[in-house]
């Protein structure tokens, strides 16, 4: 029986389903919140994948309980894709278990679907939104605002949920001509993404780098200030040497993030103590 569910090709059922109401579309949506919930190096996101989109899978085949477990079996496959972009996937593969189509044809599209999203999702998220929000933020809680951390939480969250709730229901009502639109101008968009992120981060830098240079020349009554100097070269000169080193050693070296924040704590420490900074 096992052999059979998992080497199935076609559902015994072929007569498609009723759609999918919104409240359950809703539920998929927060239940993609435990998409890495049971994360492992085997199937990668596959039990919170299944977890995910279970409810839409029990409505599509309630009438077929073997149907229900081909279903099952095939969605607990190897399933890795951008956290904050699944419900795009789940849209696409919930339409196509709705009409019961071909289960190779769901697998070739589900995969197909999975893919892309790991840049786009991170050109949106980790390149633009959260420089962003982390720099007006972080900025406000240097000042002393408790609101802060708060309104960045607000920002990133209602983004994220927004483009949760949005996809599911565009992609589920689009199906397969989805990927057909994300895939057609998907490299341009990353692209593009990833260059506002870039241009961010340096407008960041330069707006609140604030670190300075303490050392001063004697020169009589009038001693002379190296950052006065540094800064009628080019402003936020020594922040943008920082980011720049930070740049090359994670992007030429290989260095993670965890070694370059040990590295400024260094910096800022010991530069402190000679009285450099």
């Amino acid at each position: 029986m096992a052999s059979n569910i998992t080497n199935a090709t076609s559902y015994n059922n072929l007569t498609p389903a009723q759609p999918l109401d919104k409240a359950t579309l809703n539920k998929m949506v927060w239940r993609s919140l435990n998409l890495q919930g049971s994360f492992n190096y085997e199937r990668m996101q596959a039990a919170g994948w299944l977890y995910g989109i279970l409810p839409g899978l029990e409505k599509i085949h309630a009438d077929n309980e073997e149907d229900l477990k081909i279903s099952m079996a095939h969605n607990l496959e190897f399933f890795n894709t951008h956290p904050f972009l699944v419900t795009f996937v789940m849209g696409i593969v919930l339409s196509l278990e709705q009409q019961k189509a071909d289960i190779n044809t769901i697998r070739a599209v589900r995969v197909a679907a999975m893919g892309p999203l790991g840049g786009i999702g991170d050109a949106i998220f980790w390149f633009t939104l959260v420089p962003i929000a982390a720099g007006i933020c972080s900025n406000m809680a240097i000042n002393g605002s408790f609101a802060g951390p708060i309104l960045f939480l607000i920002i990133f969250n209602a983004v994220q949920f927004a483009v949760r709730f949005w996809l599911m229901g565009w992609s589920y009502k689009l199906g397969t001509q989805a990927i057909e639109l994300l895939t057609a101008n998907a490299k341009e968009f990353t692209r593009a993404a990833s260059m506002l992120g870039v241009f961010i981060v340096g407008a960041l830098t330069s707006n609140y780098g604030g670190t300075t240079v303490a050392l001063e020349i004697a020169n009589g009554d009038a001693p002379i200030n190296i950052q006065s100097i540094l800064d009628g070269v080019l402003p936020k000169l020594i922040p943008l040497g920082l980011t720049l080193m930070l740049y090359f050693l994670m992007k030429k070296k290989g260095w993670t993030p965890i070694k370059c924040i040990v590295l400024l704590l260094v910096i800022g420490i010991v530069g402190a103590f000679i009285g450099l900074f």
